[in-house]
């Protein structure tokens, strides 16, 4: 039952912040880079581990290192999109870029 309170909540979110997004895309953006997501996962892994301060430091070092792979995501879609190129290559070329750097992520941190 928790589970499924934690994805409720999750979707309530994400829904939330796309309309914001569509009526105010810059909002939207600003919104999306908050650490919602992050904050989540912290608030159910102590909710689901509390005083694990070990577990914690880890998972908080990994999204501060993990910011990286995720600025290079946006900044080549940025570039594809100002050169209007289609979705799926937009994607396929910053989801790419973003496992690059992702896998210099956990090469680095374990």
């Amino acid at each position: 039952m928790q589970t499924v309170i934690k994805a409720l909540i999750s979707l309530a979110i994400i829904i939330a912040c796309a309309k914001i997004g569509r009526r105010f895309p810059s909002l939207g953006g600003l919104i999306a880079t908050m650490p919602l997501t992050s904050l989540l996962v912290l608030l159910w892994l102590w909710s689901d581990t509390p005083g694990d301060y070990r577990l914690m430091e880890g998972y908080t070092k990994g999204v501060l290192w993990g910011i990286i792979p995720t600025v290079l995501f946006f900044v080549v879609a940025l570039f594809l999109f100002r050169r209007q190129l289609p979705l799926p290559l937009v994607l396929a070329a910053s989801f790419g870029v973003w496992l690059a750097g992702a896998a210099m992520h956990q090469y680095f941190l374990r």
